[in-house]
């Protein structure tokens, strides 16, 4: 008795009618993982060559999802015609016969390319054919709300910004988030900065983010990747803290005493000694790449024309560096296991009796490891107006253990969302936990396409397992995960022999599907809290009808 009334009061608060009871438990307990695994087995295989931008594999697999939508009957995108969304990127590898010179009051240093430093940023525009200087910004941050600003007492105009990679310690929550990180930690934050401020380029040293210059080859040893139309064109390096100290040279500091003033609270930033120039030599290449994009659309006279996104991305970083004579980098979790689940789900939706009220559109991103490229363009070129859509959910990482007793939703405290993902979890007897403090729980909801959907205006969130399980322990749980970051992320390890608990993926895709069926069928549509930073983004998008 109790389920029937649960179920009835659902069906009310998502105004649809008690017939669709048989219609929407059909549709759920049809999730099968079984479907999610023939998914999973086909992206994360090295026949896809881990869906490199720009590459065959990544090709493969954009006609593999485009025919699965084909097949559920999604329509495609209205603007061209087919189920992709093309993208024109442009492509910059840079080669060891770079030239970076660090130039002292009594000598020339030449740098090594991967060894010394890489570009943050790649592209002929950063081409510094005559010495500039060098100025050190600490944290390279501005910050009005703390009354900071390292900028403060140097004119940077012209001249290469050095700073750390992170921010000023805290123990207060009401300065800089205490321990937790503000968005001043981004190094693309911490850039537009300092070329705000008329800087001619930029140098990030590791401290924290980076504690192991292998890290850093891991994630730039690789060809950078930008939209076509937002081309690199100021230099951007990081340095390995070895070799730093040449820049200090002369200054009447050396790194050790930067290391000081940051454990110390008394950061300064001052004038180099030391000047820079750079020749770089790249292999460029331009290409398309594709989003792909199915449509279910919505049968209510008054919300069809509002829209539903419910995503994934399906790149990954293709063929790398070998490690233990494996160079392909398959990204099973990351995110061909999202992917695989976005696919069932929108099998399920299109075999509902009677479609959602509001538009549903399924789009695989492509991109997103480049930094949410293809997001990105989306929401410069919606295909629907962002004004009209009410939300995003992103999937980008699926349930590990079957047992979970909660779930996580990653920027749901922006906005009513949150309400929504409560309702969810209360009809699965789970609860609703806060990222863990083990992990960053700012980049959690910056580091994925939901957040390119925020910053233009639209509700996003990503529905996580939690840490709470019914027969691991938190540390367990925890381990497993900082295992998985520590050793198989980003690596050709992330592949089909990692261990997918496929009914914990089927378990977790009937809550995604149950939270975004809710969602489109609902008549009252997700808000921004009033201190959400996104909501002025949001109000734009409404005055300007875009």
């Amino acid at each position: 008795m109790f389920k029937i009334i649960h179920v009835i009061l659902f069906f009310c608060l998502i105004d649809v009618k008690p017939q669709a009871f048989d219609d929407f438990y059909t549709a759920i307990n049809s999730i099968d993982g079984d479907s999610i695994l023939k998914h999973f087995h086909f992206l994360a295989s090295d026949s896809v060559q881990g869906r490199g931008l720009g590459s065959q594999g990544i090709e493969i697999a954009a006609m593999y999802i485009s025919n699965k939508f084909q097949q559920y009957g999604l329509k495609p995108n209205p603007k061209s015609n087919n189920y992709f969304q093309e993208i024109p990127m442009h492509g910059s590898l840079p080669l060891n016969s770079s030239e970076l010179k660090i130039y002292n009051l009594d000598s020339v240093i030449t740098l090594r390319y991967s060894q010394d430093y890489y570009l943050y940023k790649a592209g002929q525009q950063t081409y510094i054919p005559s010495p500039l200087e060098m100025v050190f910004v600490g944290y390279g941050i501005v910050a009005p709300e703390y009354d900071y600003n390292d900028y403060q007492s140097v004119d940077v105009t012209g001249k290469i910004v050095v700073y750390l990679d992170n921010e000023p310690l805290s123990e207060d929550s009401d300065y800089f988030n205490g321990h937790n990180p503000t968005h001043y930690s981004f190094a693309e934050v911490k850039r537009q900065i300092a070329l705000s401020r008329g800087a001619a380029g930029t140098i990030i040293i590791p401290f924290e983010n980076y504690t192991d210059w292998n890290f850093v080859k891991r994630d730039f040893d690789l060809e950078d990747i930008n939209l076509a139309y937002s081309i690199a064109g100021n230099l951007s390096l990081i340095f390995n803290p070895e070799c730093v100290n040449h820049i200090f040279k002369d200054s009447g500091y050396n790194f050790d005493d930067i290391v000081k003033m940051y454990y110390s609270h008394k950061m300064k930033s001052f004038e180099l000694k030391t000047r820079l120039s750079f020749k770089g030599s790249f292999k460029e290449r331009n290409f398309l790449e594709k989003n792909i994009i199915g449509i279910l659309p919505g049968v209510d006279e008054k919300l069809k024309d509002s829209y539903l996104i419910i995503s994934a991305h399906y790149d990954h970083l293709g063929i790398g560096i070998s490690v233990n004579n494996d160079s392909i980098y398959n990204g099973a979790l990351d995110n061909a296991i999202g992917v695989s689940v976005l696919l069932e789900i929108a099998r399920v939706f299109s075999k509902l009796s009677v479609a959602p009220k509001r538009t549903v559109i399924f789009i695989a991103f492509t991109g997103e490891e480049k930094g949410l490229l293809g997001s990105t363009y989306y929401c410069d070129n919606p295909v629907f107006p962002l004004y009209k859509t009410i939300a995003n959910v992103n999937i980008d990482g699926i349930a590990l253990f079957r047992d979970f007793k909660s779930i996580v939703g990653v920027g749901a405290e922006y906005s009513s969302l949150k309400d929504k993902l409560l309702e969810t979890a209360n009809r699965y007897q789970l609860t609703v936990e806060d990222i863990p403090d083990e992990f960053n729980s700012i980049t959690a909801f910056t580091n994925s396409d939901n957040y390119a959907f925020a910053v233009n205006g639209v509700p996003s969130i990503i529905i996580l397992e939690g840490i709470s399980n019914k027969t691991k322990s938190r540390e367990e749980v925890i381990d497993a995960f900082v295992d998985y970051y520590l050793n198989r992320y980003h690596t050709p390890f992330d592949d089909l022999n990692q261990n997918v608990d496929i009914i914990a993926a089927e378990r977790h895709a009937k809550i995604i599907f149950d939270f975004c069926f809710s969602l489109s069928n609902s008549s009252i549509a997700p808000e921004w809290k009033k201190d959400a930073p996104f909501l002025k983004a949001k109000l734009r998008n409404i005055a300007e009808k875009r």
